[in-house]
């Protein structure tokens, strides 16, 4: 994971993730040179849309470089994830209301906009690649505007607490904010019913997330002391299962004491019943066989909740 936040680094360097009144504040000489092959007047790289998938397929080719993605699919599967999540943002930063599905997107992009050229070069075709994650993850282009840009802010305090523990490694204390920060947007993420149930598309960014959250405090502990205190996510369900099954022995309890009694005077009541019958000579098959069937059910109660 540490490899792959210093890879998204330099694409923030030149694609800030913020609008000025309106408008994207990309280092356009940077994205021209290093995106672009030299050259911004060049039918892939004319507009912002453009610009933006350039900066990812630029992403999948490092990604690539550095042994974190295969031909077939990533090493991490949660670099699906990260990977499209940046994409996402960035071109819902404004209301583009054009963009239907992530293929029709790329298709458009790649075979009518010249963006062939920067996916399939001398050195390596990464077609399948592409395709492969905009398969898997296509469903990504519906999310909800305000979610995707919370799950992406999650993301990228996680690598820039692992870009940090990088260039910095002598106070680990430091890291305790920003770990604060992200179980916090994670818990607002994970009590958000906009997510929707635990196999939801949501739900997988939030497991991925909690997967390399936990993966950076075994990576702080290896690179310095003090990292003990970063908070764990696991405390944030532990304490909500907990009270949970507290709330649900108590009612548990309740009743284990509440019905017996009330089985007392049950008992006698029906047994009364059987007395009248046998006082006054109704001896008919049929009440006696009511009588016994719910003395049974009585008895079986009873021993239960004793």
């Amino acid at each position: 994971m540490d490899n792959v936040c210093k890879i998204f680094k330099s694409v923030w360097d030149d694609f800030p993730d913020t609008l000025d009144n309106d408008n994207y504040q990309f280092k356009n000489e940077k994205i021209c040179n290093t995106y672009c092959n030299n050259n911004c007047d060049i039918i892939y790289c004319k507009t912002d849309n453009d610009k933006i998938m350039a900066g990812w397929i630029y992403l999948i080719k490092k990604l690539y470089e550095s042994n974190l993605i295969n031909d077939d699919a990533p090493n991490n599967m949660n670099i699906d994830e990260y990977i499209i999540i940046w994409l996402i943002h960035m071109l819902k930063l404004k209301d583009d209301s054009t963009i239907k599905s992530l293929n029709g997107f790329y298709d458009q992009y790649k075979n009518q906009c010249g963006g062939h050229t920067l996916v399939s070069t001398t050195d390596k075709d990464y077609s399948d690649i592409i395709d492969n994650i905009i398969d898997n993850k296509n469903y990504s282009v519906d999310m909800d505007k305000n979610l995707i840009s919370k799950f992406y802010e999650a993301f990228k305090i996680l690598c820039s607490m692992y870009n940090d523990i990088n260039s910095d490694a002598i106070d680990c204390i430091k890291y305790l904010s920003k770990a604060k920060e992200f179980v916090d947007k994670y818990q607002n993420l994970l009590n958000d019913s906009d997510i929707g149930t635990k196999d939801s598309s949501y739900r997988k960014i939030l497991s991925s997330l909690s997967t390399d959250y936990d993966n950076f405090k075994s990576y702080c502990n290896e690179k310095c002391h003090g990292c003990e205190q970063i908070p764990d996510l696991t405390d944030i369900g532990t304490k909500t299962f907990a009270q949970s099954y507290e709330d649900a022995s108590s009612s548990t309890s309740i009743a284990s004491k509440l019905i017996p009694v009330l089985l007392a005077f049950t008992i006698p009541f029906f047994l009364g019943i059987a007395y009248k019958y046998s006082l006054f000579g109704i001896d008919k098959q049929l009440p006696r066989q009511y009588l016994r069937e719910k003395l049974k059910k009585i008895k079986k109660k009873m021993n239960h909740y004793m």
